[in-house]
């Protein structure tokens, strides 16, 4: 769904690393003086704050087996190693969001069991009996599902870190008229993806993005030049955004909604990056003593009220994410289906089989409970990383912006799985 995940989209707080974002400085059509106003659609800048945390213990995580011998491949969650878990039973809260959960498992079972688990931990037919199950249980007992189907894993050490995203609703147009002169970009036709693995059998899982430029290929434009008009006159304008700062949050979700001047909805997804390293500006605000806590409300608030160094600062990312309009069911997360808003979570498919549960355990009480893995993230790398979808809305927004917790992290596979893995 979001920006790199793609996207997209999200470390100490949604952003201190994350997925692509853009302001469109003065000269590019933006604002001429001053912070931008806000958005009908938007918080204010003056009252909005992150949600208050509900403290909550984590459950400890597990003693590890044994120690990765040394040369073993630790880039996926089998050469990792993983920890049998203890029964689940009495781990699983009843409640939304174990119902959420099945719900969005029910959604995950055709591409489950047909794909490809990278993480090295299931095989597709491993999946059969449980989504077979899954089908016709009610959702009333869905915590009674995950018991009876599945067992716990940790994978590595099991110290989970959480970050949160959302849908964001901006104000936008379908042209550009007054108050609305943010260009949103489609992919442009030039953009290439090249897969190195086709050409070294050391590259492979590896690609890079750029663009012909004669006889060679090159680096895509960087955000400092998109935004002072590199792309303007090509006709990939799909539509105009009222506030850069609203579009610059827009993007690191990677995907979301704007709301036109005549009251409809046009939701837009994401489809492609320029291929530019990402640079997470909140970290970069934080180590510089701009901010303190660095959540997505810390930075707003900072763009707004210092918009000509907040630009100079968003230059320095020079990634640039491009959109498509949606229309059907949505967001989509990285599985192909409809992210589910309190129950999908991002993940490292490398560690994390897709459409597989998670349990958390965190220091922070709202993120705790089942989890299904659907959607990935250029910052969600590792082990036992994950961002929390919490849907669209104020409410979603306040959560995501400030979301940041720790604590424990168990993957529930498929009953025998377990056996198979640590060979007891």
């Amino acid at each position: 769904m979001r920006g790199h995940r793609k996207g997209g989209v999200v470390a100490a707080a949604l952003l201190l690393s994350a997925c692509a974002g853009s302001v469109i400085p003065p000269s590019a059509g933006g604002p001429t003086s001053g912070p931008p106003a806000p958005t009908p659609t938007s918080p204010s800048p003056a009252t909005e704050v992150a949600a208050r945390p509900t403290p909550a213990t984590p459950r400890p995580t597990l003693s590890v087996d044994a120690p990765t011998p040394p040369g073993i491949d630790t880039t996926t969650a089998a050469g990792l190693g993983v920890t049998r878990g203890p029964a689940i039973a009495d781990l699983l809260p009843s409640g939304a969001r174990s119902r959420q959960a099945l719900i969005a498992f029910r959604l995950s079972c055709p591409s489950l069991m047909r794909r490809t688990d990278q993480s090295g931990l299931t095989r597709g037919s491993d999946w059969n009996t449980a989504c077979s199950a899954a089908s016709s249980w009610p959702d009333s007992s869905a915590s009674e599902f995950f018991s009876r189907y599945f067992e716990a894993v940790q994978v590595g050490d099991g110290a989970a870190f959480v970050t949160g995203y959302y849908e964001p609703e901006i104000a936008g147009s379908r042209s550009r008229q007054p108050g609305y002169a943010v260009p949103i970009y489609r992919r442009p036709p030039d953009l290439v993806d090249v897969d190195l693995g086709l050409f070294s059998d050391s590259l492979k899982g590896r690609s890079i993005r750029g663009k012909v430029q004669g006889t060679k290929f090159i680096p895509y434009d960087e955000r400092s030049q998109i935004v002072a008009g590199s792309l303007a006159g090509r006709g990939l304008e799909l539509a105009w955004a009222a506030d850069p700062v609203e579009f610059f949050f827009l993007q690191i979700q990677g995907s979301g909604r704007l709301r036109l001047p005549d009251g409809g909805v046009m939701r837009i997804g994401y489809d492609g990056q320029n291929g530019r390293d990402y640079t997470g500006i909140g970290k970069l605000m934080k180590d510089r003593g701009l901010i303190q806590a660095g959540s997505m409300q810390d930075i707003m608030g900072y763009l707004r009220a210092n918009p000509e160094k907040g630009a100079a600062i968003m230059n320095e990312n020079k990634s640039f994410v491009f959109f498509r309009e949606i229309t059907g069911p949505g967001p989509l997360g990285a599985m192909g289906v409809p992210v589910t808003p309190e129950a999908t979570v991002a993940a490292d498919p490398k560690y994390i089989p897709m459409g597989a549960p998670v349990l958390l355990s965190l220091d922070r009480a709202e993120p705790n409970g089942i989890w299904i893995a659907q959607d990935t993230g250029g910052a969600i790398k590792g082990a036992n990383r994950f961002d929390s979808f919490w849907g669209a809305g104020a409410r979603a927004r306040a959560i995501a912006g400030g979301m940041s917790a720790r604590g424990s992290a168990l993957i529930l596979l498929p009953i025998g799985s377990a056996a198979r893995l640590t060979g007891r």
